[in-house]
């Protein structure tokens, strides 16, 4: 064997290590894409079912959303009503209601006034 046949063996024995190497790596990670398949056909499988309560959920609240909406025109229109209910009760008896009130008051504060002028006079002619 000459020094060139030597040299050739070494690199094909480098060349072998290498290609099996190689296949190793590869195999490997064939290894990994075969379980992320499974794991992706899993999650799949996982969430469709998912998927169908969600729609189903959503259908759920977009019903009682509409609801809330009638609710909620109805509520307005309540107090759209007694907001004109107190307008009106203010324009027909508001005005009279504290007219009598205003005189009922002078009328109670001048049956004071008179009272305590009347006591007050009386108290001074026994004092003087």
């Amino acid at each position: 064997m000459s020094l060139g046949d030597i040299a050739g063996m070494i690199a094909a024995l480098a060349f072998a290590f290498l290609v099996f190497r190689l296949g190793s790596v590869i195999g490997k990670a064939g290894k990994i894409l075969d379980e992320t398949r499974i794991s992706v056909r899993s999650t799949t499988e996982n969430v469709q079912p998912t998927l169908i309560k969600l729609t189903d959920t959503v259908t759920l609240t977009n019903e009682q959303l509409s609801r809330v909406d009638g609710i909620t025109t109805n509520v307005s229109a309540i107090t759209t009503n007694a907001s004109a209910l107190t307008s009106l009760f203010a324009a027909t008896l508001g005005s009279p209601v504290v007219k009598v009130a205003a005189f009922t008051y002078g009328v109670r504060s001048a049956l004071a006034g008179s009272a305590r002028t009347g006591r007050g006079t009386r108290g001074r002619r026994r004092r003087g």
